[in-house]
């Protein structure tokens, strides 16, 4: 740390844009949810955080802060540098900040989310976890009631045999896998049916825009889709980014792919019996150019939503076993895909296999 704090003292430095601060139990603190950064700090680091607002040499500070030292003044800096809440110039954790506060300043701070949420550790509950959590306080209700309100019985549904009923309520999360190889053609349709460009919307003054199967606001449609392919017939074992216009898949890399499958899906074995696994991205700019305010980072979640639904029921009418999971490696799965994690970055998996022997779908 100080040697790095000594090549460092002649370049200029200023304040981290991704900084938040609260309080918690008493204690300021301060969170750079960018590298996921968070330490205690004394009140007095506000004051030093305030004049590094700006580009600024450290030599600097001394007559901004004559009551200190320049050694505790260094100090001070080491430690806010060392804990990337202060960047140096032309680094590239300056750069990156810099990146970020560019592509995402509509959005923030309430989509500091984003970023505050990535690579989260899973881990498997310890055992009785669930059970000291019921005796600690009862579930929330499952159902909402009014029992005071006018009730009106609506028809029970009968059972019906027709297409679209027999796909949504034949539609499971499966776990379990026969580790057969789904043909490319049949991902062909997954894909097409899913991501694909379906028609055109003429939408003045934006031009021609793109018409899928699920909506986007805006028909702005920030969705990417990879494929991992992991046993697909016809197709090698690597990673593949979907074209929804000319439908087609460019091959980006090989991999061992069952091994990364696991890894991407942070450590869930069960994936690695899947035949596919599908990296939904989104590509932020396209929505962000249009809509300039941060409520539409909700938008950008639901719609990834909408396309793992759409995914999950073109999954079931194939007759395949689909899944989906919000347990993954963000920053694994964006350096191998070549994202920078800020215009471009990982928002959800889904994936599907073939059924186990025995097994068919079925809604009952």
């Amino acid at each position: 740390m100080r040697r790095s704090y000594v090549n460092e003292r002649f370049r200029r430095i200023r304040r981290a844009r991704a900084l938040q601060v609260d309080w918690r139990d008493g204690k300021l603190i301060l969170r750079n949810y960018q590298t996921q950064v968070s330490a205690s700090a004394d009140p007095e680091a506000i004051r030093l955080l305030h004049l590094l607002e700006n580009w600024i040499r450290p030599s600097a500070l001394d007559s901004l802060l004559p009551e200190y030292t320049p050694k505790s003044i260094r100090v001070g800096l080491r430690e806010l540098l060392g804990n990337t809440f202060v960047v140096s110039e032309g680094t590239a954790q300056a750069k990156q900040d810099a990146e970020l506060t560019s592509t995402w300043s509509d959005w923030l701070p309430q989509a500091s989310f984003h970023f505050a949420t990535k690579d989260v550790e899973y881990l498997d509950p310890p055992p009785g976890l669930f059970r000291r959590y019921l005796a600690e306080s009862p579930q929330p209700p499952l159902l909402k009631k009014y029992g005071k309100a006018r009730h009106t019985q609506l028809l029970r549904e009968p059972t019906q045999e027709s297409e679209f009923p027999r796909v949504l309520l034949a539609r499971k999360t499966h776990r379990e896998f026969s580790r057969g190889p789904i043909p490319l053609n049949v991902i062909s349709k997954l894909l097409y049916y899913t991501w694909g460009v379906t028609g055109r919307i003429d939408a003045p003054p934006f031009g021609s825009l793109f018409h899928k199967t699920s909506p986007s606001g805006g028909a702005r449609h920030p969705g990417e889709v990879y494929l991992l392919a992991m046993r697909v017939g016809g197709l090698a074992r690597g990673l593949y980014h979907y074209d929804g216009l000319h439908h087609t898949l460019a091959k980006l890399r090989s991999v061992p792919a069952i091994k990364k499958s696991i890894a991407y899906a942070a450590g869930q074995e069960f994936v690695g019996d899947a035949s596919a696994l599908f990296i939904m991205t989104a590509v932020f700019p396209r929505t962000q150019w249009k809509y300039r305010f941060a409520r539409t980072y909700r938008v950008v979640l639901l719609e990834t939503g909408h396309l793992c639904q759409t995914f999950c029921l073109v999954a079931t009418w194939l007759g395949l076993a689909p899944f989906c999971t919000a347990a993954f490696q963000d920053s694994l799965i964006e350096r191998e895909l070549g994202l920078d994690g800020i215009r471009e970055s990982v928002l959800y998996l889904a994936g599907a296999g073939t059924l186990p022997a025995g097994k068919v779908l079925s809604n009952r």
